[in-house]
């Protein structure tokens, strides 16, 4: 009994993403969500409260909560300031 090729197998997320045209945007989206969740978790392991370490980073909570939930409006200095607050370095590179 022969077996049918299945098309779908070989495809990747990162390739419908593309076709899709959405690629760019999903990935940037997903290492926001990655930066927001170290810098939280390091937080928690630190035991740094929301409004400590708004003060330590010179920015508002509200600024914070941007920063933790959806990283909208979020610049590079300001993840480099929370990396600083937090005693880590932040890392950039392109691939």
């Amino acid at each position: 009994m022969a077996r049918r090729k299945n098309s779908h197998i070989g495809s990747s997320v990162e390739n419908f993403l593309e076709k899709e045209g959405i690629l760019a945007s999903s990935t940037l989206k997903a290492v926001k969500a990655v930066v927001a969740w170290q810098i939280a978790e390091e937080m928690k392991r630190q035991n740094i409260t929301k409004t400590r370490m708004a003060q330590r980073m010179d920015t508002s909570r509200a600024q914070l909560d941007r920063l933790l939930d959806d990283g909208r409006g979020v610049t590079l200095n300001m993840i480099a300031r929370a990396a600083k607050v937090l005693n880590k370095n932040l890392v950039v590179e392109l691939r």
